[in-house]
């Protein structure tokens, strides 16, 4: 598939002009899939690289590939906490959309099995503006549960203010 990366975001760039949502006739399932997600993950990262611009991000942030070459969910929020972006790739992850979180904090994806006190170390480096690292047992919106690593560090702006949060996330064993 690397041999692909460039063709599939040459093809998804000249599809969406076109605004056609089927495939040609010849085309494999396995590859529309594939498809789909490269394309979903280019909107991802050009409506987080969209974000950093009006939010004045300080430093540029290898967002590509985090979220191409990694496949890890990203989730910003405010300085609040209150979440303003989640990848689509959230919804294969917990069962969330994009749409469904933001406007809530991440604290929304927590129970009675997370461990207060990874909770309570997550809470203090934020405090600080610390950036962290962690695995914590999160809830699916069906309500099962599964480990999620997450690196997170604050975002500052070019005069030195946090604007953003942001955590890169993956369901591990």
């Amino acid at each position: 598939m690397e041999n692909t990366k460039f063709y599939d975001e040459a093809l998804c760039n000249f599809y969406s002009k076109l605004q056609i949502s089927s495939y040609p006739i010849s085309s494999l399932d396995i590859y529309a899939q594939h498809f789909n997600k490269v394309c979903k993950n280019l909107n991802d990262i050009a409506g987080l690289t969209n974000l950093a611009k009006r939010q004045d991000w300080k430093e540029s942030l290898p967002l590509r590939q985090e979220i191409m070459d990694k496949e890890h969910v990203v989730v910003v929020t405010d300085a609040q906490l209150n979440i303003v972006y989640a990848t689509q790739n959230i919804f294969s992850m917990n069962g969330y959309s994009p749409e469904e979180v933001v406007g809530n904090k991440p604290k929304m994806f927590q129970g009675e099995k997370t461990c207060p006190d990874t909770s309570k170390k997550i809470s203090a480096a934020i405090k600080q503006l610390s950036p962290f690292e962690a695995t914590i047992t999160n809830y699916r919106k069906d309500g099962s549960i599964y480990n999620c690593w997450i690196k997170g560090q604050p975002i500052f702006n070019r005069k030195g203010k946090v604007v953003n949060f942001i955590a890169f996330e993956k369901e591990v064993a």
